[in-house]
Parts: structure tokens; sequence; C-alpha cells
């Protein structure tokens, strides 16, 4: 005759039943849906960037590589680019990004690092970066558009209107992009949270000084 199991032992084993009831469906949602997050490439649309600069900046699986760049926020993403130091320290310091209102989507025209060299002197650049901040502003504007717009749309339609006010002609080059008949695309495309990044090779908008031939920034 089998032994009677004692009454607490009953009662204690129950409830620990009852959680692990519970767990279970927990425990396999969870592996369900874990490592299969929506992104990019697990829907088959990483994104694919085009300039004659891409193959210089990362790819595959290196850090920066556009798959990874499409879940990054915009400020975020800028600072994986090598060649947008510049740019990506005068975003930060002026604060243009930040002040958009929340849920604000974005184009990005972004000058290389060698686009600021052409166009700014050392002494320049810093004077505008620590006592000019709102012709700072006006220049940065100048690269901003409302809006995720891939460079073939923008190339479409033909024309642009910058956060600046002012409104550039966008004009298909061969494999290229220009943009306001003075800065051509050198890497387009780049993803991120709410907007979307087009490297440039020169700079927009009201330039507060020029370049003067001496001191420029290192290439």
């Amino acid at each position: 005759m089998e032994a009677a199991v004692p009454h607490t032992a009953t009662a204690t084993r129950r409830p620990r039943l009852q959680a692990l009831s519970l767990l279970v469906p927990t425990l396999l949602l969870a592996a369900c849906t874990s490592g299969t997050a929506a992104t990019p490439a697990a829907n088959g649309t990483a994104p694919h960037v085009t300039g004659p600069l891409c193959a210089a900046l990362p790819t595959g699986t290196d850090p920066g590589n556009p798959t990874f760049l499409a879940g990054q926020p915009a400020d975020e993403a800028l600072r994986w680019l090598p060649t947008l130091t510049t740019f990506e320290a005068a975003l930060r310091t002026s604060g243009v990004l930040t002040d958009l209102p929340d849920g604000t989507t974005v184009t990005i025209l972004a000058p290389t690092d060698d686009a600021f060299a052409a166009t700014f002197s050392e002494d320049n650049w810093d004077d505008l970066m620590t006592h000019h901040t709102d012709q700072l502003r006006t220049l940065l504007k100048a690269h901003l558009i409302t809006g995720t717009h891939p460079i073939d749309e923008l190339a479409h339609a033909g024309t642009a209107t910058t956060l600046d006010g002012v409104t550039i002609t966008v004009t298909r080059t061969g494999p290229t992009t220009r943009l306001a008949d003075r800065a051509d695309t050198v890497c387009a495309d780049y993803q991120a949270t709410n907007a979307r990044i087009h490297l440039i090779n020169a700079v927009l908008g009201p330039l507060p000084v020029t370049a003067d031939g001496t001191d420029h920034r290192a290439h």
C-alpha cells in the first residue's frame, strides 16, 4: 500500500506547481522573442549606402556599419562615422538636434571633415564654435531638412528646403547627387532612428568665415 503523502507536503507542492505553470508560458514567450527584435537586417531591409566614400567607411559587421547605425538615434549614429567628427561636434555644441521637438524626423546633409578643412581655418572654426553660437546654429540648419528623405527622393523632387528657410536645388550627377550647386554626396542613405544621413563633400549655407589659405584644419 502506497504511503500517504502528508497534507503539509501536498500543500507546499501545489503552489510550486501553480507557479511553474505560470512561469513556463513566460519563459517560452521570452525564448520566442529573444534575439528576434525587429531590425532592418531581420526584416530583410538592411540599409544600402551609395557613393565613392562608402568603401572607406565601416561595413559588414564592423562597428558603425549601416545596419547597426539604423537602430541608433541620429546624434549617436553620427559619432560612429569617423569622417564626421567636426560636424558631429558642432551639432553637439550647438544643440540644434536636441532642440527639435520630440518625434521630429530629419534628413541630415553631413559635410565630411575634409569639407570643413577646405572651408575654415583652425582659428576661424574655433572662434565660430566658441564665440558665435547663433551663427553656428544658422550654418548647421542649412544642413537639415524636415522628414526622412532618401537621396533618390530628393533628386526626384529637384529642390529641398532646409531648416534655415532656404530652398536648395538637388540634381543627379551620375553616381552622386549635387546639392545647392556646391556639394556632392559621397556616401548617401545612412539610416538612423527618425533620421536619414547623407555625407557630402562641401559645407552648405551662409559661411560666417571662409578659408584664408593658411592654418587649415588637418585633412
